[in-house]
Formats: structure tokens, C-alpha cells, sequence
């Protein structure tokens, strides 16, 4: 494609270009651009080719749109032309309300391709301008809203009539040939760019008897989403090897790599885990979207009283505050946006990560690597040494990291954390289990916050449930139905690929530890017991917690019961 582009570009002529301006609506001249304003545009190219795109417009009178936003993107030119090429001359084609067909060029040098895009769309086109940054960021957007190109990859490879290129690169042994990586690393581009545009975190790639799976992880929940051909299975896994920078002839062993890759401004990192397995390797991708905002405490789906209790806790000066639950529940999410909440200007913050998922502005993080010998116990040591005032360290794991982090709480610095506990008050008996004195824990926790992710009602198919009784029933609650309640359950649309749900929303559970947790601690009480005190005080239980979304309409009875596997909890 780009290459016939490039070659209608050595013989294209400039044709007279209809003006066009835009006011509340389109408004069109009757006549072509005069000959004295092509040859301004000759004399201006010839002296500035790139060229301010106002100044030029001006000076062409022409229009220059500040946003493009009013004028829908042309299909055909995101089918037809590169992206590449599209960035790299500028330009993007684009449709008013009546169908006319529009070219928005960012500089003058990219002039000639109105008329390149015209005879590739096979009609008229017109010129308009508009800023780089506004050209570059509309090319990203439409690139990136394409919808099932890998699925049309797929269906070509896996049809009757597959093509000899692919049927070719099968065959060879040299995965890296010039000649046969183009459409495997198409197809894996494809995959990948479909998952960060669905918002999955998680990629899997598992090999059957017959057939490659490709298994998205979108809110939590594992979707097939392509079925590829069993022939190309060792050149799909051996592509992302390569992108991981893995070995490609080892195939008995586990790896891990990482790549980063970009779709549009987003860069995206991914951490790649290669295992073997009974019908080939499986591969499983996780990506991290280091562009994707972050989340405010308020945003998360705290209570008024869990949140105004979570912000006292984090604007101590020492102590050591944990936040619990199992993977995926977005622990890390919750110590982001604690950490941002706090002024770091004011505050020396130090963070230990294993990834650093998300970079934070004013705060210093460090990355933990095992191998190079730099783990969380030895890391805190190091950081100790920095003069901090909070510090988050990314897990407890094991008694050295637990002892640290709490002689750190101890010794006037907040020190954050996380823990694999099922609840708020296991998060306790987990410490001592890793060998810390109860006068230790007693004397630095000042907090635990247990929370689970739970899908969120989609907003665009959700419908009010005819019996919220039967509902209720799945979390032992079927006397809080009334009247005013009003649950609902998505039916299933494209918005959310016909699951009922779209997005999440956290479940939370925060154990605020006063002086009659302090003496429980001290006498080794089981978590059953400091659990019970706790809600008597009025803590609110995971499930608590989870009731009251279903019953204002955020999520599902099924999706609390389904992390919540205990009425206790």
C-alpha cells in the first residue's frame, strides 16, 4: 500500500482546490482557488514546506479548523492508507454531514496528497488545515477505534483457501526471514492492539490438540476471543519470544520478558511468561498501560465513612498501614491514589514496586529486581538511608521485608504495604505468622483495608430486576428488599461483549486499629475474634459493603457472592 502511494505521489499534478469555511456550519465557495494562491503555495513551499498550518491557511485563504472533531473520519482512508503514512505526511481524510469528502493537512508540504487521497477514494477531494497535534491526535483516535482486524486475519488463515505466504512460512525454520514475518507479526500486533483497545490486562495464548486459543482478560473475567490455526502455533509463540527478547529454541523451560509497544500516544508495557505445557508452550501477555489515568480515593467506590476514615489514616505521620486481598483486587490502585492524595512537595515519598506499574509525579520510585540483587528487604534498608517520611513498599512477603517495614513504622516514618489475606483482621494473624512480635504489630498498625473488585452493571443494557427477593436470596438478605430498591442486571450488548458488565468497582473492608485491637493483638486473639470486635464497633464487612452497591444498582448479587465466598465476609 504504501508503496503504490509513494509511487502516485512522483507523478501527481495540483489540481484547483475548492475553498472551504467554516463558520456554525459548512460553507462552500462556487469557485477553484485562483492561480495567484497556487503559486503562493509553490513560493511558500519553496521557502517554508513544513509552514505554521494557520499562518499558511491564512495566507492561502483557506480554512484552519482548531478542532476536527465537527467532521467524521472517512473509513475507506483508515482501510486503505497506513498509519504510517498518514503520520508521517500529516494528513487525514475526512466526511461533513452531506458525505463530501475533506483532506486536513498539518503542513504545506503535504499539499500534493489531497489530490493523492482523491484519486485513492476515487473522488474529489477538498483541503483544509489544522495543527499537528490536532491532525496526529484525530489519526490515533480513528486508528484506534478499527474493529475486528485480527478476526479478518484470523478467517483469512483459518479459511479453505489459506494463502501461500502463510502456507510457506509454516515451513521454514528461519521464523525471522524478511519474507515471512510480515503476516504473523501482523497478526500478533492485531491480537494486542484488540486488548488494549477492550481494556483487557491479561493476554493468554493456549495451545490445544487442534487449535490456538487466544484468551482475553477483560474486568477480571476471561473471554475467548480467537480461535488461530494449530499450523502457526510455534510462529505466534516464537514472535512474542522475540518481542520479549526470550530464547526461541528453548521450549522446555519457563521464561519472562518484556516489551514495550505503542498504539498511538499510548505506550503500553508487557511482561511476557512463557511455559511449557501438553500441546505446545502457553504464553500468557500482561499489559500495562502506562498512559491510563489514575484513579482519585473518591473514585474508587469507598463509603462516605470508609473514605473520610481511609483519608485520617493516610495523613498520619507514622505507622504502618496494609492494604489486603488477592491478586487483581487492586491493592496497588488503592496506594496510588493514597500516594497522590498526599502533598509530595511537602513530603519525602519513597516507593519500592515489583512493577512500577504507573509513574507518579513528584514521588521517587524503584524498581525491585530479584536478580540483580535488589529485593524488597534490601531495598528498604537502602531507603531508610533517603530521608523519607512515607514509603510504600510493594509487598510484604516474608519476615525480613515485615520486620523492616515495621521498625521503619516505628521509627517515624508511614510505611505502606500489601498483603495476600482474605479479609482485613487475617492480615494480623499473617504477620505473626511471619514471625513478628505481637507488641511489634500491636504497637505500628494503625490500619488494614481488605477490598475486592466486582464487575460494574453496564450502563448502557442495564434493566431493573423484576424480583430483587430472589436476588437478595444469594447473599442471605432477602428481608432488605423493599419497594424503593431498585437492582439492576445488565441483558447483554455489544458495549459489553454481551456479559451484562462493563468496568469494576471496588468492595471495602478497613479495620481501624484503636487501643481494644492493640490489646487483641497483644494476647495473639484469632482473627474470628478481632473480626467480630471490629464489627461491633461498626466496621463494615466486605459483604456489607457489596450489599449496598447491588442495592443502588452498581453491581450484581452474583458478583459479591462470587468474591465474597463467605457470608462472614
Amino acid at each position: 500500500m504504501a508503496a503504490m502511494m509513494r509511487e502516485r505521489e512522483t507523478d501527481v499534478a495540483l489540481k484547483p482546490l475548492d475553498v472551504v469555511r467554516f463558520g456554525g456550519e459548512v460553507e462552500r465557495t462556487a469557485g477553484p482557488i485562483a492561480d495567484e494562491r497556487r503559486s503562493d503555495a509553490y513560493a511558500l513551499s519553496s521557502t517554508d514546506p513544513g509552514g505554521n498550518a494557520e499562518s499558511v491557511a491564512l495566507k492561502l485563504g483557506a480554512t484552519y479548523l482548531t478542532e476536527l472533531s465537527a467532521l467524521d473520519v472517512s473509513g475507506e482512508f483508515v482501510r486503505l492508507v497506513p498509519i504510517d503514512y498518514a503520520r508521517r505526511h500529516g494528513i487525514i481524510a475526512l466526511r461533513d454531514e452531506r458525505g463530501d469528502l475533506f483532506v486536513a493537512l498539518s503542513a504545506l508540504d503535504s499539499w500534493d496528497q489531497v489530490d493523492v487521497v482523491g484519486r485513492l477514494l476515487g473522488e474529489p477531494a477538498r483541503a483544509l488545515f489544522a495543527s499537528p497535534h490536532e491532525v496526529r491526535a484525530r489519526l490515533n483516535l480513528a486508528y484506534q477505534q478499527q474493529d475486528g482486524q485480527a478476526a479478518q486475519l484470523i478467517d483469512r488463515i483459518d479459511g479453505d483457501s489459506v494463502s501461500s505466504e502463510l502456507i510457506e512460512l509454516s515451513r521454514r525454520e528461519d521464523l525471522l526471514s524478511s519474507e515471512g514475518r510480515a503476516p504473523v507479526i501482523r497478526l500478533v500486533n492485531l491480537l494486542l492492539f484488540e486488548a488494549a483497545r477492550d481494556g483487557a490486562s491479561d493476554v493468554h495464548i493456549q495451545p490445544y490438540e487442534d487449535r490456538l486459543v487466544v484468551r482475553l482478560r477483560i474486568d477480571g473475567m476471561l473471554f475467548n476471543a480467537f480461535t488461530l490455526p494449530k499450523a502457526i502455533q510455534e510462529e505466534v509463540v516464537s514472535r512474542i519470544k522475540v518481542m520479549g527478547r526470550m530464547n526461541i529454541a528453548e521450549k522446555r523451560l519457563a521464561q519472562d520478558g518484556r516489551a514495550t509497544v505503542s498504539v498511538g500516544d499510548r505506550l503500553i508495557d508487557l511482561r511476557l511468561s512463557a511455559v511449557p505445557a501438553s500441546f505446545g508452550e502457553r504464553v500468557v501477555i500482561r499489559l500495562l498501560d502506562k498512559s491510563a489515568r489514575l484513579y482519585s480515593l473518591e473514585e474508587l467506590g469507598m463509603d462516605p465513612q470508609t473514605l473520610s476514615k481511609f483519608a485520617r489514616l493516610i495523613s498520619v505521620e507514622h505507622g504502618l498501614l496494609l492494604v489486603t486481598g488477592p491478586t487483581g483486587s487492586g491493592k496497588t490502585t488503592t496506594l496510588y491514589a493514597a500516594l497522590q492524595r498526599i502533598d509530595a512537595e511537602l513530603r519525602n515519598i519513597i516507593t519500592l514496586e515489583d512493577p512500577i506499574e504507573y509513574q507518579l509525579e513528584g514521588i521517587s520510585q524503584i524498581q525491585v529486581s530479584t536478580k540483580k540483587g535488589m529485593t524488597f528487604a534490601s531495598g528498604l534498608r537502602s531507603v531508610l538511608r533517603q530521608d523519607p517520611d512515607i514509603i510504600m513498599v510493594g509487598e510484604v512477603r516474608d519476615h525480613e521485608t515485615a520486620v523492616l517495614a515495621i521498625q521503619a513504622a516505628l521509627t517515624g516514618h508511614l510505611v505502606f504495604s500489601t498483603l495476600h489475606t482474605n479479609d482485613a483482621a487475617s492480615a494480623i494473624s499473617r504477620l505473626l505468622d511471619l514471625g513478628v512480635e505481637p507488641y511489634l504489630a500491636a504497637s505500628s498498625l494503625i490500619g488494614v483495608l481488605a477490598q475486592r473488585l466486582v464487575r460494574r452493571v453496564c450502563a448502557a443494557c442495564g434493566s431493573e430486576v423484576a424480583d430483587p427477593r430472589c436476588e437478595l436470596a444469594l447473599l442471605d438478605a432477602a428481608d432488605t428488599a423493599s419497594d424503593e430498591v431498585r437492582m439492576l442486571r445488565g441483558v447483554g450488548c455489544n458495549a459489553c461483549r454481551g456479559s451484562g458488565y462493563r468496568g469494576r468497582i471496588g468492595l471495602f473492608e478497613l479495620l481501624d486499629v484503636d487501643e481494644a485491637i492493640r490489646a487483641l493483638i497483644h494476647e495473639r486473639t484469632p482473627s474470628g475474634v478481632i473480626k467480630r470486635t471490629a464489627s461491633d464497633q461498626g466496621m463494615r464487612t466486605l459483604r456489607m459493603d457489596g450489599l449496598s452497591k447491588v442495592l443502588d444498582g452498581r453491581t450484581t448479587a452474583e458478583e459479591v457472592a462470587r468474591v465474597t465466598l463467605r457470608a462472614s465476609e
